[in-house]
């Protein structure tokens, strides 16, 4: 099996991130975790936009954070967002997000994702097969 399917972007912290000390306010992180997932979901075929082509949603059912260090207006950040191999029909992510100019840690995090048919918002307990398929084709297979 292969390991470390990951994608690395950067993000510019933004003015309305900050509160008027300019720290980013805690939950501006879960939307840098976003950020990593769009940017992986384009690189690897899993955008939002590919599973809703295919007749799913795949909202966030779990989240979690560990803040390390703060961020600043004006900062520039990379996240990391690495795909955790999972043989439930679910979708699993971890996060690391760094201070792109000091190479510092400022946050861990996870996130899980389910699949439901658009259509009537079933959930699905076992993962559909374009999903298999692509697990397959990137060795991410249990």
């Amino acid at each position: 099996m292969q390991n470390g399917l990951t994608e690395r972007t950067e993000v510019l912290v933004r003015f309305n991130e900050a509160d008027p000390l300019g720290i980013v306010w805690h939950g501006h992180y879960v939307r840098y975790f976003e950020d990593g997932r769009e940017a992986f979901g384009l690189k690897y075929g899993i955008s939002y936009l590919d599973f809703f082509k295919k007749g799913y949603i795949v909202p966030i059912v779990s989240i979690e954070c560990n803040y390390k260090r703060s961020l600043r207006y004006g900062d520039k950040l990379i996240v990391e967002t690495s795909y955790i191999p999972c043989p439930a029909a679910k979708i699993r992510f971890s996060y690391k997000i760094f201070n792109s100019g000091t190479g510092e840690l400022v946050a861990t995090g996870s996130s899980v994702q389910v699949f439901l048919d658009k259509e009537n918002s079933l959930l699905q307990l076992v993962n559909p097969p374009f999903f298999e398929e692509w697990k397959k084709t990137f060795g991410q297979t249990l």
